[in-house]
């Protein structure tokens, strides 16, 4: 694998970005080709008090997306929570939208909805299932480890500090008094609309440790996931919301991506 540190800008954000990148290398022995070959990646997010970085400085993801010739993506999002934000930069615009673009353009990655998928974990794993169920055209597969996936709904509730995040700070992503419920940020509308339509959905994956303290988000949508009718992969085991926990959940996910062999 070749391991790239990305620096360039953004025009959704108007400053400088950064992103790491893992790419399947050639063999300097392989004959040369008239075509490059068109990878598939992995979009694999960080959590709110993470950044870029950390996957690659915690767990083992380039051993593991070796092992199945997968390119992956890793961007800074700072504490964004993957939205455009009302006192902020477009987060979500750059992510969805212009992260995508750009990397195939620095890179042989393949456009193909089959060759296409997300992670991660916290505001990460919901940043991933935002992203399979805004764009299911576009993304085969997404897999959430101890995923925020209800915070959109519950942390306008309070003035007090929720988890690891607080109200101010919430304030200044979805704007004072936000109700997200029912738009395209809450995870439980965007899949409920999607279950409706005859197209194929993303294949979905998730999961949390038994003593993580928002374990109940991810209980909450995969018994949403249920009611819907759509089939999913979703396990609970003994870990906590730290990193033992996250890097033998990334092994078993890319394991379980659905790339063409």
């Amino acid at each position: 694998m070749a391991f790239f540190d990305c620096h360039f800008f953004s025009e959704a954000l108007a400053l400088q970005v950064s992103a790491h990148v893992l790419i399947p290398q050639p063999l300097a022995s392989a004959p040369q080709t008239t075509g490059r070959k068109k990878h598939p990646v992995l979009f694999l997010l960080h959590g709110l008090s993470d950044d870029h970085t950390m996957w690659t400085r915690r767990t083992n993801i380039e051993r593991y997306a070796a092992e199945r010739n997968l390119a992956v993506v890793m961007p800074a999002v700072g504490r964004s929570f993957y939205q455009d934000m009302a006192s902020g930069a477009r987060y979500w615009t750059f992510v969805s939208e212009e992260l995508p673009a750009i990397m195939r353009r620095f890179f042989p990655f393949s456009e193909k909805r089959a060759d296409n998928f997300a992670a991660g974990l916290s505001m990460g794993g919901y940043g991933a299932l935002r992203l399979a169920l805004a764009n299911p055209d576009r993304f085969a597969a997404a897999a959430s480890f101890s995923g925020a996936l209800d915070y959109v709904r519950r942390l306008r509730d309070s003035g007090k500090p929720r988890s690891r995040i607080h109200q101010a700070e919430w304030n200044a992503v979805a704007g004072p008094g936000a109700d997200a419920a029912g738009t395209d940020s809450d995870l439980f509308h965007l899949a409920k609309m999607i279950a409706k339509r005859r197209a194929p959905k993303p294949a979905l994956w998730l999961s949390c440790g038994t003593e993580d303290d928002i374990i109940g988000d991810t209980r909450a949508f995969h018994a949403h996931l249920d009611a819907l009718g759509w089939r999913h992969h979703s396990e609970e085991s003994t870990g906590a919301h730290d990193w033992a926990y996250w890097d033998a959940q990334i092994k078993r996910a890319v394991a379980w991506l659905p790339l063409k062999k």
